[in-house]
């Protein structure tokens, strides 16, 4: 079974990628946002503790987040593969992730890393936030999340690099060209 992380700065186009990708070879598609909202909204046990993070403005603890991983993970191993949008974040959870794999007998077959420049990323971040609606995604909070990205979740290229498993594609201009690499990389696997 292929499992696929996909990374990259907020608004680099993690969702797009990964629907192209559940569209072309059928993947089932684990975004950690969506997970957590369903736990929340099915009142679990992990949803009520997550609750309680996200209430008071806290992170969701790494052992939470690998439990509920899990389990969705579980709930998906009638597929060819799974798509992880959003997770893992730091190192720590990479790792957490890389032993949960290894527990089940599996293991990431490919990291995708986006690169797109921080320009766009501004300017499709400021397009979404007006189109959905979301005045806290300003300016200024925008610079904020890629700050928490560069400190956290960059250093994991250098991490994947040398687990042998790191791809990465950079945006040139055309959604649709990243698009066609990506799903020819995956066919190559």
């Amino acid at each position: 079974m292929d499992n696929i992380v996909i990374f990259g700065a907020p608004g680099s186009g993690k969702g797009t990628y990964s629907t192209a990708l559940v569209k072309e070879f059928g993947y089932n598609h684990i975004s950690t946002g969506d997970v957590l909202r369903a736990e929340i909204k099915a009142g679990t046990k992990l949803g009520k503790i997550v609750k309680g993070y996200i209430d008071q403005g806290q992170l969701i603890p790494d052992e939470h987040m690998i439990d509920i991983l899990a389990g969705v993970y579980d709930s998906m191993l009638d597929g060819p593969g799974v798509i992880f949008d959003g997770f893992p974040r730091t190192i720590v959870q990479a790792k957490a992730l890389k032993d949960m794999l290894q527990e089940r007998g599996e293991k990431i077959t490919i990291t995708i890393n986006l690169n797109v420049s921080e320009d766009v990323l501004m300017e499709r971040l400021l397009r979404r936030a007006k189109i959905e609606g979301r005045a806290d995604d300003n300016e200024e909070t925008i610079k904020k999340r890629f700050k928490v990205y560069y400190n956290q979740t960059y250093p994991l290229i250098e991490w994947f690099k040398n687990e042998g498993v790191l791809s990465e594609f950079t945006f040139k201009g055309d959604t649709n060209l990243i698009i066609k690499e990506i799903i020819e990389k995956v066919a190559s696997l």
